[in-house]
């Protein structure tokens, strides 16, 4: 179970680093700059609310890493997912992108508790 709370945590931290920094860094800028697509009222909701919609379905996947009714195949998918997006994420910017490490950590752990 240990495992599964390491891996519910980094979700859980994950999720509220995307969302605070993630507005402060990425989304407060780009919306502030009003252009392109940014113009537009709707899209700066639109994109404003995904960003924490993302957010909050990784708090949510945290809670179903540690619910106790969860079944373990689906602890091992949600897992095997965040390390997913975690290596893409690693690749694909180089290691660039700052929350690669979270995202492996999270799976990684989340596949060692749910497949022991």
């Amino acid at each position: 179970m240990i495992w599964l709370t390491l891996s519910a945590i980094a979700m859980a931290g994950t999720a509220v680093i995307h969302s605070v920094a993630g507005e402060r860094r990425l989304l407060g800028p780009a919306l502030a700059s009003r252009t392109g697509v940014f113009a537009r009222p709707q899209a700066r909701g639109v994109f404003r609310g995904a960003w924490h919609l993302t957010s909050l379905f990784m708090a949510l996947t945290a809670a179903v890493m540690v619910w106790p009714q969860t079944a373990w195949d689906l602890k091992a998918l949600v897992a095997a997912v965040w390390l997913a997006i975690g290596l893409y994420s690693l690749v694909s910017t180089r290691g660039r992108h700052v929350g690669w490490p979270s995202l492996i950590f999270a799976g990684v752990t989340g596949l060692i508790g749910s497949l022991s």
